[in-house]
C-alpha cells in the first residue's frame, strides 16, 4: 500500500487479487473461505498503520470484491475460466479507480463557480482532482485549507493544490467558524460513505458540517462508489475507538496529560447536501439504494 495514489480500498482488493491468482482451490466454496480469511487478515494487520475510517473502507473493499466473485461464479459455470476472468477484472480495478475520480470531478464541476470561495478540510485525492479539472477549465475560486490537525494533512492538500496551479490559503481548525461567512460551499472526501448516507472521515470533519449547517452553507462530499459501507452508526460512540496519542507538542505537557485525539469522526446525513460520486450526484437518502444494488 506504499502507492500514495492508490487508496487503502484498492490496495485490498489487488491484494485480494494475489491470493487469487495464488489459490489453489478447486470449488468456489474454497476460494470464498481464502478471501473471507485473507479479508479478516488485512484489516487485522491495518489496524495499527492506519486510521479506523480507512479500515472501514478497506473492510468496503473487501466485501465489495467478495460479493464480485460470488456473482462471477454464478456468472461463468467453469471454475477455471471464471478464476481466470476474475483475475484481468481485478488487475484492472485500479485503472478504473482512476476513472471514478474522473467521473467524479465532471459531475461536480457545475456546482464550482466563478468567484466562489471554498473550504476544504484534509487530505483528498478526489477533492483535488475536482478543484483542478474546475481550474483547467479556467475557473476562478479561492481555495481554503484547514490545518487538519493532528497530522497536519492541510499541508500536504496545500502542496499537492499548489502543484497544479490551484493556489490556496491555510487556516487553522480552530478558526472555521470565523471565516464560514465567506465561504460558498465546502467539500470534503470521505474514508467510507454509510448506508445512512453519512459519511466517517477525518477528525473534524463532523464539527466543519455542523457549522456550515448553521450558515447554511452547502457541505458537498466527493467518495468513490467502493467506499460505500453496510454499516450504519448513529453517533460516534458507534465508531470503534481510535486514537493517537502523538502530538508536535506532546514534550511540553506535564507529564500527568493523557492525550487523546480521535482519528476520524461520523457526519450525519442532515448536514450533507450531496455527495459527488461516480454513480453520480446522489442525495444521502440515495445511497441505501445505490447500495443494494452494489451487493446484489
Amino acid at each position: 500500500m506504499a502507492d500514495p495514489e492508490t487508496s487503502v480500498a484498492v490496495a485490498a482488493v489487488q491484494a485480494l487479487t494475489e491470493v487469487l491468482r495464488h489459490s489453489e482451490a478447486s470449488t468456489m466454496m474454497e476460494v470464498q473461505k481464502e478471501l473471507k480469511l485473507a479479508s479478516s487478515q488485512l484489516v487485522e494487520t491495518q489496524h495499527n498503520s492506519c486510521s479506523q475510517s480507512q479500515v472501514t473502507s478497506i473492510t468496503s473493499g473487501c466485501e465489495l470484491f467478495t460479493r464480485f466473485v460470488t456473482r462471477a461464479f454464478l456468472d461463468i459455470p467453469n471454475f477455471e475460466e471464471c478464476k481466470r476472468v476474475l483475475i484481468q477484472r481485478s488487475e484492472r480495478f485500479k485503472d478504473m479507480t482512476v476513472g471514478s475520480r474522473l467521473r467524479i470531478a465532471y459531475h461536480a464541476e457545475p456546482f464550482i463557480t466563478d468567484g466562489s470561495t471554498i473550504l476544504v478540510h484534509g487530505l483528498s485525492r478526489v477533492v483535488s482532482g475536482i478543484l483542478c479539472r474546475a481550474a483547467k477549465l479556467n475557473k476562478r475560486f479561492k481555495v481554503l485549507v484547514t490545518e487538519s490537525r493532528p497530522d497536519d494533512a492541510g499541508i500536504a492538500m496545500l502542496k499537492r493544490l499548489h502543484e497544479a496551479g490551484v493556489p490556496g490559503t491555510f487556516i487553522s481548525d480552530s478558526a472555521v467558524a470565523y471565516h464560514m461567512s465567506e465561504i460558498d460551499m465546502v467539500i470534503v472526501g470521505a474514508e467510507a460513505v454509510v448506508e445512512s448516507g453519512g459519511v466517517i472521515n477525518k477528525i473534524g470533519t463532523y464539527q466543519i458540517s455542523i457549522v456550515a449547517f448553521a450558515f447554511n452553507i452547502p457541505f458537498y462530499v466527493a467518495a468513490e462508489s467502493y467506499k460505500f459501507s453496510r454499516i450504519y452508526p448513529l453517533g460516534q460512540k458507534d465508531l470503534p475507538s481510535s486514537h493517537s496519542d502523538d502530538h508536535p507538542l506532546r514534550t511540553q505537557f506535564p507529564d500527568s496529560t493523557e492525550l487523546w485525539n480521535p482519528v476520524s469522526d461520523y457526519t450525519p446525513p442532515k448536514y450533507i447536501r450531496l455527495l459527488f460520486t461516480d454513480l453520480g450526484v446522489l442525495t444521502p437518502s440515495a445511497v441505501s439504494d445505490e447500495l443494494i444494488k452494489l451487493y446484489t
